[in-house]
This record gives C-alpha cells, sequence and structure tokens, in this order.
C-alpha cells in the first residue's frame, strides 16, 4: 500500500484529501504545520507528497527543494495561488505537478494515481538485474562475484572466479594454457603457465564433487582445458 503525506494547513481540505484517497486504497498521514510536515516528509518512508504552498513555519517551496535534496518521490504542489511564476517557480524546485484550488477530490486521486504508476515504472527500468551464468547447478552471479554449487555458495579468489567465469561463458570451447593465461591474466606466460594448472586444480576443489572424474572442467590433454556442458 503506498503510502501519502499531506502538509495542508486547512483542516477541512487536507480531510477531503485524505478521506478521497483512502477510499482508493492509500495511506495517508496529514500535517499542518510546514516545519513539522517537512521533518516527516524527510525522515518517514512515504511515496508520494501532496504539498501546499501557504504553511505556517516553513513554505512549500522551502519543503519542496529540501525534500528534492534528498528523494525522488513524486511531489504534487497545491495552491490558491494561480499566478504562473508560482507554479513556475514550483515545478522548478523539482516538483512533478502543481494544482491550482478549488480542484475535484476525484481529480486529484486520478493523477496521485497516475504519478505513482509513472514513478513505479521508472524504479523498475533503473533497477538492473544481476549478470547471471547458470550451467549445471554452478550459478555464477558476475555483478555480485558469487558463485553457487548445487545451492552452496563457495568462496573464489579473484583470479578463480575470472578463469571459472570465462570458462563457463565459452562452454565446449578448448583453451590452451597460454590462452588462458593471457586472458585472465593480461599478460605473456614468458613460459611460465604452471599458474593456470595451480588454479584449475584449486577451481575443482570447489566445484567438483570428485576431481579425479571432472564433470565441468575437462582436461583435454596435450592441449588445455574446456567447460563441457
Amino acid at each position: 500500500m503506498s503510502k501519502i503525506l499531506i502538509i495542508e494547513d486547512e483542516e477541512s481540505i487536507a480531510e477531503l484529501e485524505k478521506d478521497y484517497l483512502e477510499l482508493s486504497g492509500f495511506e495517508v498521514e496529514t500535517e499542518r504545520r510546514g516545519d513539522v510536515g517537512m521533518k516527516k516528509a524527510l525522515e518517514e518512508d512515504i511515496n508520494l507528497l501532496i504539498l501546499d504552498l501557504m504553511l505556517p513555519e516553513v513554505d512549500g517551496f522551502e519543503i519542496c527543494r529540501r525534500v528534492r535534496e534528498r528523494k525522488d518521490i513524486p511531489v504534487l504542489m497545491v495552491s490558491a495561488k494561480k499566478d504562473d511564476i508560482d507554479k513556475i517557480r514550483g515545478l522548478g524546485l523539482g516538483a512533478d505537478d502543481y494544482m491550482t484550488k478549488p480542484f475535484s477530490p476525484s481529480e486529484l486521486v486520478a493523477r496521485v494515481k497516475a504519478h505513482l504508476a509513472r514513478y513505479e515504472r521508472l524504479i523498475h527500468s533503473n533497477m538492473k538485474e544481476n549478470d547471471i551464468v547458470e550451467i549445471r547447478g554452478i550459478k555464477i552471479d558476475k555483478t555480485a562475484r558469487r558463485v553457487w554449487v548445487n545451492g552452496e555458495e563457495r568462496n573464489f579468489t579473484t583470479k578463480e572466479f575470472d578463469l571459472l567465469t570465462f570458462l563457463a561463458e565459452n562452454p565446449n570451447h578448448v583453451f590452451t594454457k597460454e590462452e588462458l593465461f593471457r586472458e585472465i591474466w593480461d599478460m605473456e606466460s614468458i613460459g611460465d603457465i604452471a599458474t593456470v594448472t595451480v588454479h584449475i586444480k584449486k577451481i575443482r576443489e570447489k566445484v567438483e564433487q570428485d576431481t579425479s572424474k571432472p564433470q565441468y572442467i575437462e582436461t583435454i590433454w596435450g592441449v588445455g582445458y574446456r567447460f563441457k556442458l
């Protein structure tokens, strides 16, 4: 349930707005003083703010400015002031909408729903899913750099993780030790590629049930290694 905060010094208007919004399924809290309302808007977990301009102690412009410094929630300004300069100033401070009193409660509810729906779409579009590689019981979270084997998390060093991920992303491809060294260590092997063998051994100890009969990382004798699908 979305939570809405109304900062409005006219009690009858605040209660009317509250009633209509609650009938539409929202949780609503009201506050009459600007300073107290601003504190709630900044500290409480609210989804949308309905903000009157003319308030005691702290006006709506200052509240909008302070909220915008800290939060991205939708802000709807309401006022009896019809001057364009007030609307321009309010929107310039980051308000998402500006409604001039008097307005119908049903129009307020419609705008609240529209802004919340838009905000939810924006939030979800900005949420990037982790890059996951999954092959036969091995789950590699490339974003979080974590590995699970049959649901159990295993710890990998940086190079072990990079080597496992590279092989898993290129299954059934046979790589020589020299190719793996260049790819993971980003340098020429300079005649010493034993580190690849050591890292393969450590990875097998963490992912294979029986390291003598590997089911994931196979040794192709005389060539190198491959990750078997």
